[in-house]
């Protein structure tokens, strides 16, 4: 009866216990197996990966997109009208880490484990190499001719 009562008294002090709490953290109160796809705040700050999050949304219709809630308002702002504009139900997480620049600081989750192998958005969807062209000097007429 004094460990029920104890149990009852720590849920009461402290809520709930949570299994992985650290883990829950990092992916913005979810765990890892639910992820989808994720974008650190550093990955969050460059276009290209904003242009390829607007293209891989469709590949998420009916999921939930966690926004780290300690973003700077203008990623923030930024975000949360890319998500209002293709419909996604999204959640700002008020209680993540940080928005240190390798923290999460968008996440697409499932509510049941996926367990995708992959989630970050820069090894995904890696951007194609761009070519680099090599400047050959052009070769004159008389060297055509004579070699």
């Amino acid at each position: 009866m004094a460990d029920e009562l104890e149990k009852r008294l720590d849920t009461g002090m402290y809520g709930t216990p949570r299994i992985n709490p650290d883990e829950q953290r990092k992916y913005l109160g979810t765990f890892r197996e639910r992820c989808y796809l994720s974008m650190t705040v550093a990955e969050m700050k460059k276009k290209d990966n904003q242009e390829i999050l607007i293209s891989a949304l469709p590949n998420y219709p009916q999921q939930l997109v966690l926004l780290n809630g300690k973003l700077p308002e203008s990623i923030q702002t930024a975000y949360l009208a890319l998500l209002t504009k293709h419909q996604m139900d999204f959640r700002v997480v008020s209680d993540a880490q940080d928005a240190a620049p390798d923290s999460i600081g968008l996440l697409i989750a499932a509510k049941e484990a996926v367990n995708e192998a992959e989630i970050d958005i820069e090894k995904k969807y890696p951007k194609a190499p761009v070519a680099e062209t090599k400047d050959t000097p052009k070769k004159s007429f008389w060297h055509n001719i004579f070699h």
